[in-house]
């Protein structure tokens, strides 16, 4: 696997440590964040879209990640958008 590492929360602290990768490799995003609490997986969990099931399918995870860290986001788009 390729991680190219984009960026972690600077107001991280106490081993807390969101933070976007890029797997270039595959040319997905790779995010790490915090849980987003019982009440929230469940909203989300809940919701019924067009093409998306009712609930969170094994293996995969609903993840927050802090908007102050938009500028990490948009870098991963543009790296992907360069490979």
């Amino acid at each position: 696997m390729s991680l190219r590492f984009v960026g972690i929360d600077p107001s991280s602290h106490d081993g807390e440590s969101p933070t976007v990768w890029v797997d270039e490799e595959h040319r997905e995003f790779v995010f790490q964040g915090w849980k987003p609490g019982a009440e929230l997986e469940a909203e989300c969990a809940a919701l019924e879209l067009p093409g998306h099931g009712v609930g969170i399918p094994e293996g995969e995870a609903v993840v927050r990640i802090p908007a102050r860290m938009v500028h990490m986001i948009r870098e991963a788009c543009d790296a992907l958008d360069r490979t």
